[in-house]
């Protein structure tokens, strides 16, 4: 019987990956075809993954996170400064990944709201024990791949500029751009924009 859960552990495959996302967006907006698609990841790597495997699996990760949305998005993601492409990044991973958002959403949000000067890194555990009540048919995850998602996300949230680094872990301000929030407005993303706008 297949796992029917909300959460799943895809987030290992990988942060923001910033340059490689931009390489899969120009991709997706030239429209490439299946065997242009798969000459470019597997043939030319141009992911630069150590081995093809690697490429294939980030390629599918990264495109699939880049489909939740469509062209406008990825033009923002290819050709935005490093801020606007970071936030529109962020946006594809938070709608991509329950788990990515339940944590903005829930746990996240709460810090900020208690004015906690840094980000524990205990959150982590305490959060996917609420994931479990929530789904009980959540994965039994190891605890390694517990630790590469807190791993993981920590990684997102200092790349978008949510924390100051994965050490100090300081949480910082963001002010998400007025040019994603129009574009996820229009698109009918009010919970996404409430993820994003923290506090």
């Amino acid at each position: 019987m297949p796992n029917t859960s909300r959460y799943t552990a895809t987030l290992t495959t990988g942060s923001l990956k910033p340059r490689e996302s931009r390489i899969v967006a120009e991709l997706l907006l030239d429209g490439v075809s299946d065997a242009a698609w798969k000459d470019a990841i597997k043939r030319k790597n141009v992911l630069q993954a150590r081995a093809p495997g690697s490429a294939v699996v980030l390629a599918r990760l990264l495109r699939a996170r880049l489909e939740c949305f469509d062209a406008p998005l990825w033009l923002m993601v290819r050709d935005g400064n490093k801020e606007l492409s970071a936030q529109a990044l962020l946006a594809c991973a938070v709608k991509h990944s329950t788990l990515l958002r339940d944590f903005m959403d829930l746990t996240l949000g709460d810090e900020y709201r208690m004015f906690r000067p840094t980000l524990a890194a205990g959150v982590w555990s305490t959060f996917l024990e609420g994931c479990r009540s929530r789904d009980p048919a959540m994965p039994d995850w190891s605890e390694s791949t517990q630790d590469r998602l807190r791993s993981t996300v920590f990684q997102i949230l200092s790349q978008a500029g949510y924390l100051s680094d994965t050490a100090a872990r300081e949480l910082k301000t963001v002010t998400i751009l007025p040019e994603l929030i129009s574009y996820l407005r229009e698109n009918g993303e009010t919970h996404l924009i409430r993820c994003l706008q923290l506090p």
